[in-house]
């Protein structure tokens, strides 16, 4: 994956995309990123002793073949000899392994879907109350959450919002984006999400004469 973040003119394109849409409705449009929603340490260790696991019941079907090498190697042979290669190329696997591991297209393939869904949802759903997007005066507070390893996109609104349109709009907005992480055009596709968002909102939530900007609307780039 060759693009994890934003440049700066990149930063300032979203800045003035918020600010646009906004500028039509007196709803509020926020923005995340973060290249992911968790570490997944358990799971790439799991998948390492496993791999280790395997590796190592492959190596007793070849403990004559390697017994008769290892006895080529030394003068003085000792069976002991036999189980620390069987217990240092094993060790060596699962720390290889978990290495490997923490490559993303790597990454991706051995964390089930499930969990990262799950991530990515508690991630997203953490920031929108963490960021006060649930807190806006007419509960009309948008969250385009964007995490970048598991390429996937929480679309959030407040009951203010979700109550008047409908999910498929929303589902169509984040496979926009996806498609946009997908074909590496992720900053045009969140622009062109963010000016939809703003059109849909405008049809329930106008412009007021006494709107006020209560969220930030440069993306935050976030840690974890």
């Amino acid at each position: 994956m060759s693009k994890i973040t934003f440049s700066t003119e990149e930063m300032e394109k979203i800045k003035q995309a918020v600010n646009e849409a906004e500028s039509k409705t007196s709803g509020e449009i926020a923005t995340a990123f973060v290249k992911a929603s968790d570490d997944y340490a358990r799971y790439e260790l799991t998948f390492a002793l496993f791999c280790g696991f395997f590796y190592f019941v492959i190596l007793m079907f070849f403990s004559g073949s390697i017994e008769h090498l290892l006895q080529k190697m030394f003068w003085v042979y000792s069976s002991q000899y036999l189980l620390m290669a069987y217990g240092f190329s094993t060790f060596l696997v699962i720390g290889l392994v978990y290495l490997l591991s923490n490559i993303h297209c790597i990454d991706r393939f051995i964390i089930p879907k499930s969990i990262t869904k799950r991530k990515v949802n508690e991630r997203a759903v953490r920031y929108f109350l963490e960021s006060g997007v649930c807190h806006t005066k007419d509960r009309t507070g948008l969250l385009i959450f964007i995490s970048y390893l598991e390429r996937r996109v929480e679309l959030l609104a407040d009951k203010g919002i979700s109550e008047k349109i409908p999910k498929e709009k929303w589902d169509a907005i984040v496979k926009h984006i996806i498609d946009g992480i997908r074909s590496n055009h992720m900053t045009t596709h969140l622009i062109d999400s963010i000016r939809e968002c703003g059109s849909l909102l405008a049809q329930h939530y106008p412009i007021q004469h006494d709107d006020v900007n209560e969220l930030k609307d440069n993306i935050d780039i976030l840690e974890r």
